[in-house]
Order: structure tokens, then C-alpha cells, then sequence
């Protein structure tokens, strides 16, 4: 609308400027007769008739060109608008392609790429199979949670994370794809968690093994030169064995836990009541809190929350959040913890422990979650490390918040 008042506006102004000229032009012709006709009154009055016509025309034509101040600001304004226009158009288009994800958009059968990252993925260098990887796009499912999506390039296979959304386009249903490869980033974090998992290892396995051998060795030395007879040898000999088994007692009990944290079974998904869950576990738990002059709560807000899950593997992944809680507030005067559940924005669905305890020192954050890794002196080190385990075979995710008010909190997200 804009530019078509723009255009109408110049076409009058040329129309005027004509009309002007040509007034000018009557103007100058009068003048010339009169000169001409000096002997002439009836020539002179006929000159004189037309140079007024004339100067009224040329008055009316530059009159219309004083553009009302109104008209003047909307057209003046009209191209800022259109530069502005024009700059945000800009913006979002380059936004659009350094996006850190591959865009697609799908409408009917066809995919087609919408940004520098997917356009890469089908042309030579990307993807082996363009084609391929184009079919693969346009029969993913549409979900409101990622999704994995493996395709091959010429490096190897690529794992990435798809998200798709339905959307409505000019009247016609079209889709839009995110795309986001994530092979070095999962490489890069397997890697890490490798080297945690062989330090915790070694770390266990070496702690049982030295004694062993070298309890072993004098063992064997004391039978070897026949001090085994000897009252004194025979004592030391006792207690040598005894040790041997007691730390091999113990490697067994530390292979037997990991075997625990990484051999689950498969979770069967059924409909869990959460206020029946919750009243099961507060049954089990609140009389320890009790009985230390604490308050365990249990809040399921709204009462008729439900959730696909395993029943026995939830309980057990809130039983060892309970039982790291109890012993982050082990000595705090009046310990507490809240077990709640509510609904988030997009209809996603949080369990909550939290306690009062000194919290999570700063720094180890990523590492409560690694089997063995233990704070506490007594610590086995496997209980949250049980918990994402499961939570996640529930399709779920856990993790760690630091309250503003103090404490731990432990959040599984569904």
C-alpha cells in the first residue's frame, strides 16, 4: 500500500510540474504577441486575456505541488519504513543461515534446505546418500521431543538430534526440521566419561590387588622356608590370609555394585498414580527423618498426577535420592526434605528432592553422577549413578539444582 501511494504521489507531481511548464509557455507566447502588436488594442486585449489564463494555470499547477504536510510525512516516511523493512529482512536472513543447526522445511513429500548447514549436508563432502537423508527427513515423525537421527557422511556415521513441529504456512500444513550433529560432542563427553570410569576403576581394583599380592608373597615366603610351624610365623601367617580375604571379600562386593549400576532391567511402562507412589515411600522413609528431629514432606500437586513409568524403578531412584539427602543433612540440627511433583510449562512433568544439607561443593557437579564417585566416607558412590541410569531408561532426564536458599536439589524431568 505504502509504495502505491508513492508511486500515485510522483505521478502528480510530474503531471503538475508539465502543466506548470506549459502555463509558462502561454506566458512567454502572450508576451511576444503584445510586443508584436503594439498598434493593435484589440491584439493587445487578446494577449492580455491569455497571459492572465496563463498565469492562472501556472499559479494552480506549482499551488498543487505543496504537498500537504500530512501527505509530506507519510510519503517521506514511507522509505525509512521500507529501509527498515529491508535491514530486519537482512538480519533475519543471516541469523537464519549461521544458525548452529541444520534447518529444513517440508511441505507435502518435499524437503528442502533453508539454511548454509543443511545445504552442506547434500552436496558433495556431505552426506553419502543425499537422497537418502532427504527420505529419512521427510518420514521422521513429528514429536515435541528430540529424537536421535543417525545418516552417514564420508567420515562415518553422524549421530545428531531431530526436532520437528507442525506448522501452518499461507492456509497449507508444512513442517520445519531441526537438525543438530552431535558426533563430536558425544565423542568428546564418551571419552571423558572413559577416563572417570578407568580412574574410579583402577583406582578400586589397585586399593584390593596391592595388599593382596604383597600379603601373598609373605604368605608363600613363611610356608616356602617352613616358618609356617613357628607359633609367631603361624600368627602372622593367620593374619595374612585373613586380610587376603577380607580385601577379596571386598573386590568381590565392588564388582558385584558395578554390575548393579550397569545391568538394569528393561523398565515396564505402565500408568504410576505419583500420590500412591509418594504415599508408599513416605511410608518406608519419613519415620527415619522423624526420628532425627527432622520433616520429610511429600507434595504431588496436582493430587491426580499420573506418569508412564516403571513403578518399582521410580520408587527405587526416589528411595536412593532420599538416602543421599539423609546423608547430606546428617548434621544439620533440624534436617529436612520435600519430595514434590507438579506439572512444567509444555506439559512436561518434575519430581523434586530437596534438602537442606550443605549442598554440592562447587566443581563437582558433573561428577556426582559418575558410578563410584563419593564424597562421603561411607559413600558407595553408585546411588545417583543408579538414578540416571534408570530415570533415563524411563525416557526421562535427572539433574542437579543448587537453591537459592540453600541446599540440594535433584530434579527428574519426564
Amino acid at each position: 500500500m505504502v509504495s502505491e501511494r508513492v508511486a500515485e504521489a510522483g505521478r502528480r507531481t510530474r503531471r503538475r510540474r508539465v502543466e506548470a511548464a506549459s502555463a509558462a509557455l502561454a506566458l512567454a507566447g502572450a508576451a511576444a504577441t503584445a510586443a508584436s502588436a503594439v498598434a493593435s488594442p484589440r491584439w493587445l486585449s487578446a494577449c492580455a486575456l491569455v497571459a492572465l489564463a496563463a498565469m492562472a494555470w501556472g499559479w494552480s499547477a506549482l499551488a498543487a505541488l505543496e504537498v500537504p504536510a500530512a501527505q509530506e510525512d507519510d510519503t517521506a516516511g514511507a522509505f525509512p519504513m521500507r529501509e527498515r523493512a529491508g535491514a530486519a529482512a537482512a538480519l533475519q536472513e543471516t541469523q537464519l543461515e549461521q544458525a548452529p543447526v541444520a534447518l529444513w522445511w517440508q511441505v507435502g513429500g518435499e524437503v528442502s534446505p533453508l539454511n548454509n548447514l543443511a545445504r552442506r549436508m547434500i552436496v558433495p563432502g556431505g552426506a553419502v546418500d543425499p537422497a537418502l537423508l532427504l527420505a529419512q527427513l521427510r518420514d521422521a515423525p513429528t514429536s515435541t521431543r528430540r529424537q536421535p537421527f543417525l545418516f552417514d557422511n564420508e567420515r562415518g556415521p553422524v549421530r545428531s538430534l531431530l526436532a520437528v513441529r507442525e506448522v501452518v504456512f499461507a492456509g497449507a500444513q508444512a513442517r520445519l526440521l531441526a537438525l543438530m550433529p552431535i558426533e563430536s560432542e558425544l565423542e568428546a563427553e564418551t571419552l571423558r566419561a572413559w577416563r572417570q570410569l578407568v580412574h574410579v576403576l583402577t583406582h578400586e581394583i589397585m586399593n584390593s590387588l596391592t595388599p593382596i599380592a604383597s600379603l601373598s608373597n609373605t604368605a608363600y615366603d613363611m610356608v616356602r622356608n617352613g616358618r609356617a610351624a613357628d607359633a609367631a610365623a603361624g600368627g602372622d601367617l593367620e593374619v595374612a590370609l585373613e586380610t587376603i580375604a577380607r580385601r577379596t571379600e571386598s573386590l568381590a562386593t565392588f564388582v558385584a555394585e558395578y554390575r548393579r549400576v550397569s545391568d538394569w532391567p528393561e523398565p515396564k511402562l505402565t500408568v504410576v498414580e505419583l500420590s500412591a507412589l509418594f504415599t508408599r515411600v513416605e511410608r518406608l522413609t519419613a519415620s527415619q527423618w522423624t526420628a532425627r528431629g527432622g520433616v520429610a514432606r511429600f507434595e504431588v500437586v496436582p493430587p491426580t498426577l499420573t506418569l508412564m513409568a516403571d513403578s518399582g524403578q521410580l520408587e527405587q531412584s526416589l528411595l536412593n535420592l532420599l538416602e543421599n539427602a539423609a546423608r547430606a543433612t546428617a548434621n544439620v540440627d533440624v534436617p529436612t526434605v520435600v519430595v514434590s511433583a507438579r506439572l512444567l510449562r509444555g506439559g512436561r512433568l518434575a519430581i523434586e528432592v530437596r534438602d537442606n544439607g550443605a549442598g554440592v561443593q562447587r566443581g563437582l557437579e558433573r561428577d556426582i553422577f559418575m558410578p563410584f564417585f563419593s564424597t562421603h566416607a561411607q559413600g558407595t558412590g553408585i546411588g545417583l549413578a543408579v538414578v540416571r541410569n534408570l530415570v533415563q531408561g524411563m525416557g526421562g532426564t535427572v539433574r542437579h539444582v543448587k537453591p537459592a536458599s540453600g541446599g540440594a536439589a535433584f530434579v527428574m524431568s519426564f
